[in-house]
């Protein structure tokens, strides 16, 4: 593990005034200051990867969109990343912020990161560039003061020629046919969520159950940073909602509870694994970005059963976007009915902690086996009559241990999972990385590879690969569009 830090500055465009008064026209030179300090920090690094975290603290005036540029100097790439997107991934790289996190107010900080690649070695960058004007270190007025003034102009010496009105009245502009957005920006007014009393609701829950029921207009919740000790639950009446955490990082804002399959209700009667999620989501459309969904029960803590959900998906079309997921066994549960689209985002767990018959892409992910032990990552239950379960792509696999992680087991017999062009790190026990299930073997479940690279990726008798012409209909595209074309991506 190694920490380093990097500080850079940068220069936003000028802004020119013009003003002008009876012929006279001044040029006003812009005096704001503007600037920016760049922290560049390598948290951790293993065999052809590594974990980095940057944050831009903004000292200037306020920012509305930026890129962020940086050159890697030994090959290295960015193959996911949690904040922004990145493209080109490798050379000369420039991240785009997300459309949550596009303002940085003055004084204001934004940590965003992302799982990368390297060979041979890993040297940090150079230096950084934000919206194309490099950083310099230091806060500076955007445009020099003038060292003399402006010319001036002398008045005319005769009356300027007068113009008789027009006969015909000007031509009228018709009303715009579409309604402006009912909901605002999240970085502006009243967060709907505040535990500190700050918002309109106290509560996750609160804000969820004012919504009306059987909308079709998108209802977007944003939340304050804070934690959020509650159960939430999104009802099948309540389609369309957004839950966006207003935090410059996921970790922000973290909804949490602790239930656990063995913990008991106040009847007497356990929860169960499918009832013991600390947010339950059965609403259509639904969509979380900028935070945290975490279970923190602890495993082995009591003798009670240990899978603890952290959230349980019955819906369909939902997204999550730079959302973590935290817990241990069976964090993520995709139900059957489940379309979902996970991308840019965090899922860490112990075992089978990505489970279910639903069918989900998870995309530009990081994906953590937390266990020293190691362990299975999937356990999908597709049904037979459903090409597309699982599939995990361009995504980086990491644990904690050496040769212990597994990409899966079949929960059902004809469980379909495909890693796509994904980073495997050391972690994964490359000479068997599927295992049985509850009687159903591996090899009769429908199991593949395709383009993985990374010391866990290779080739032998317990991996099987796609061909390239198979490949062609195992895209995300075909995984999601179902029979509405639906296309979140």
């Amino acid at each position: 593990m190694r920490n380093r830090t990097r500080r850079a500055a940068f220069i936003v465009a000028t802004a020119v005034t013009t003003t002008l008064v009876a012929g006279v026209v001044t040029a006003v030179s812009a005096q704001a200051a503007a600037g920016c300090q760049v922290t560049y920090q390598v948290g951790s690094q293993w065999a052809g990867g590594f974990t980095a975290a940057i944050t831009i603290k903004n000292l200037g005036d306020p920012v509305n969109g930026w890129r962020l540029g940086w050159t890697f100097p030994a090959g290295q790439a960015v193959t996911s990343a949690w904040g922004f997107t990145a493209s080109p991934a490798s050379g000369n790289v420039v991240a785009t912020n997300l459309d949550y996190n596009a303002v940085i107010a003055t004084n204001g900080s934004l940590d965003v990161g992302f799982n990368g690649t390297w060979t041979g070695s890993n040297p940090d960058p150079a230096g950084f560039t934000l919206n194309g004007t490099a950083c310099t270190g230091t806060t500076t007025p955007t445009t020099a003061p003038p060292t003399t003034p402006p010319p001036t102009t002398a008045p005319p010496t005769t009356a300027p020629p007068t113009t008789p009105p027009p006969t015909t009245a000007p031509p009228t502009t018709p009303p715009p046919t579409t309604p402006p957005p009912t909901t605002p920006p999240p970085t502006s007014g009243t967060p709907t969520v505040a535990s500190d009393g700050t918002g309109r609701y106290r509560t996750v829950q609160a804000a969820i159950d004012a919504v009306p029921a059987n909308s079709s207009s998108r209802a977007t919740i944003t939340i304050k940073s804070g934690t959020y000790r509650e159960v939430v639950r999104v009802a099948s009446n309540k389609p369309n909602i957004t839950l966006r955490g207003l935090g410059s990082a996921p970790s922000n804002v973290v909804l949490v509870y602790n239930n656990s399959a063995g913990t008991r209700k106040p009847d007497g009667t356990t929860y169960g694994t499918f009832n013991s999620a600390s947010m339950f989501v059965d609403g259509a459309n639904f969509v979380a970005e900028n935070l945290t969904i975490s279970n923190d029960f602890v495993e082995n803590s009591s003798g009670v059963d240990q899978q603890a959900v952290a959230l349980h998906l019955n819906a369909d079309r939902a997204v999550l976007r730079n959302v973590r997921l935290l817990g241990d066994q069976d964090t993520f549960l995709v139900n059957d009915k489940t379309r979902a689209y996970v991308v840019s985002s965090y899922v860490e767990g112990t075992v089978d902690f990505i489970f279910g018959g639903g069918t989900i892409v998870i995309d530009s992910t990081s994906i953590y086996e937390k266990r020293s032990t190691g362990g299975p990552i999937t356990a999908a239950r597709t049904a037979a009559s459903k090409t597309y379960g699982m599939l995990i792509y361009r995504s980086t696999i990491t644990g904690a241990t050496n040769n212990t992680t597994q990409l899966g087991r079949p929960w059902g017999p004809d469980a379909q999972v495909l890693y796509r062009e994904s980073s495997l790190s050391a972690t994964m026990k490359t000479a068997q990385p599927w295992t049985d299930m509850s009687g159903n073997v591996w090899q009769n479940a429908r199991f593949r590879e395709y383009r993985n690279t990374g010391p866990g990726a290779g080739t032998n008798g317990n991996r099987p690969q796609l061909s390239d012409a198979q490949a062609a209909t195992y895209t995300p595209q075909r995984y999601l569009a179902g029979s509405d074309g639906w296309n979140p991506m």
